[in-house]
């Protein structure tokens, strides 16, 4: 084409024939590319973001938002100048050369840029999935993406130096130990993730409590390098990725889908307000619909006891007796039984612990039938605002460290 232009021209006895001819065949490659630019980013792209709008579907918009197809479409640009320099410039080696390499390297930079594009699209889709929110997916493809901008960065400079890629490779080969330092946090990322994900240790939406880094809340995002937690208080924290191989963590995902949260709390009772049942007391506790049958069973259990030792009842050193702290715990443990918010099929148990300074600790151990946050406290609250009013109905005490105003109120007798 360079010498059918040069011919005209020199039939016409113009100077600078060539250079003409050159400057006119890159003025037309020019124009070409333009008018295909504009075809494409003015009229085809347009059409595509309107009728991805109009699309229920997520995947057209999607496509749109991560500009896969005005990529694809630079890509066809840079396909459409290789096309005209082998028509128009071939022959005309140093400016064919340069330009080609230079429409190589912007076919090796948007094929780089498309595959970010298709990962993208992938990633926003893969959000509804309930498979792919147990792996790792933003992990993997930012691994990908590493790996392909290595290759594709390696390809660029091996076709601008003139060289082939196994040679920079042989190269890089002997940089393996400053490649492992600069790259130590990609890489422990990326295998920690294969590991979270294998095992099932973490997904997108769990409750994660890792203390040494403050981190109390749901799992947002899951990267190459970083895992964020929103926190219940609304902060980030950002935890690296093989730190929660490396380092112990509490996944609350187990209690979240077993259906129960536990409520395991103790009230500590003054040890001073604990006392064998008067038969008056006996009665009175009868009027308990949760504790009749209790109590029926356990007067005969202990009279039948008594009965069978023959000794003299009228001092508490001899026989058993019932107490009221026993008593209570087992009102407790029937009424948490029919309490309509506490899970049935899990642990259920009223027990006591070891006591000390602070009286005798009665623990309760239960799981409720919902694991809301908001619902779980207030289930918890009301369990213990009923309990705590009805001890005086036992004769029981709860132990109060003596405050500033006890030490107020205090009245000494006068000095004889």
């Amino acid at each position: 084409m360079q010498l059918l232009i040069t011919g005209w021209l020199t039939a016409f006895d113009l100077p600078y024939a060539p250079l003409i001819a050159l400057f006119a065949i890159i003025a037309l490659i020019a124009i070409i590319s333009l008018i295909v630019h504009g075809l494409l980013h003015r009229a085809v792209l347009p059409f595509l973001r309107r009728f991805a709008d109009r699309s229920s579907h997520l995947w057209p918009k999607s496509i749109i938002d991560k500009k896969l197809f005005s990529r694809f479409a630079l890509l066809m640009q840079g396909v459409l100048l290789q096309i005209q320099l082998e028509v128009f410039l071939k022959g005309d080696e140093p400016i064919y050369s340069v330009l080609m390499i230079a429409s190589q390297v912007w076919l090796m930079i948007f094929t780089l840029l498309i595959l970010y594009s298709l990962l993208d699209v992938l990633l926003e889709l893969s959000d509804n999935s309930s498979f792919a929110g147990q792996l790792p997916l933003r992990g993997i493809f930012q691994s990908i993406k590493l790996i392909a901008t290595l290759l594709i960065g390696l390809m660029v400079i091996s076709l601008l130096i003139g060289k082939s890629p196994l040679v920079l490779l042989t190269g890089l080969g002997a940089m393996t130990a400053v490649l492992m330092l600069v790259f130590k946090d990609p890489i422990l990322g990326l295998v920690a993730g294969i590991q979270l994900s294998a095992n099932n240790m973490l997904k997108m939406g769990d409750w994660l409590d890792m203390p040494k880094y403050g981190a109390d809340g749901d799992v947002i995002d899951i990267g190459l390098t970083t895992v964020k937690v929103r926190n219940w208080d609304k902060t980030i924290t950002t935890i690296p990725t093989y730190a929660l191989i490396s380092d112990s963590f509490k996944n609350w995902r187990g209690m979240s889908e077993s259906g129960g949260r536990r409520i395991k709390r103790s009230l500590n009772i003054d040890a001073t307000s604990i006392h064998f049942l008067s038969d008056e007391e006996i009665a009175r506790m009868n009027r308990a619909q949760l504790l009749t049958p209790y109590l029926d069973g356990k007067v005969a259990e202990v009279a039948n006891h008594n009965a069978s030792l023959g000794c003299d009842l009228t001092t508490p050193l001899n026989g058993r007796h019932m107490t009221n702290i026993g008593t209570f715990r087992a009102w407790l443990e029937a009424w948490l039984k029919s309490h309509p918010q506490i899970h049935k099929d899990m642990t259920l148990m009223v027990r006591q612990l070891a006591p000390g300074s602070e009286g005798l600790p009665i623990e309760i151990y239960v799981f409720t039938n919902t694991t809301v946050w908001l619902e779980y406290e207030k289930i918890q609250s009301d369990i213990f605002d009923h309990i705590f009013a009805l001890l005086p109905e036992f004769g029981l005490r709860v132990h109060q460290t003596p405050t500033g105003n006890d030490m107020r109120n205090m009245r000494f007798s006068p000095a004889e």
